[in-house]
């Protein structure tokens, strides 16, 4: 039979583990409205790559393209924003 003091620290550990793991942002963690607009921006990243087509590209493309062209504001701006924002669509 484990102490009381046991107990506590068993206790501790399991918050601790538990608060390491939400400070983590593994996509598991993300909200679903989020995890779904990541996979289909993969799927279609994928199926990019397989054609060879030029779009759409991804948020990371579009963020590199607007610093060099020095658009303001586009750390804050989501994927179709950049893209409106670059004539991209």
């Amino acid at each position: 039979m484990a102490s009381t003091k046991q107990r506590q620290a068993a206790k501790r550990n399991i918050r601790k583990a538990i608060s390491a793991a939400k400070r983590k942002r593994t996509i598991a963690n993300l909200p679903r409205k989020t995890r779904t607009a990541l996979g289909k921006q993969a799927a279609a990243v994928r199926n990019r790559k397989r054609t060879g087509a030029r779009s759409p590209k991804t948020r990371q493309e579009l963020v590199k393209m607007a610093a060099k062209r020095g658009l303001q504001g586009r750390s804050k701006m989501g994927r179709a924003e950049l893209a409106r924002a670059l004539g991209e669509r």
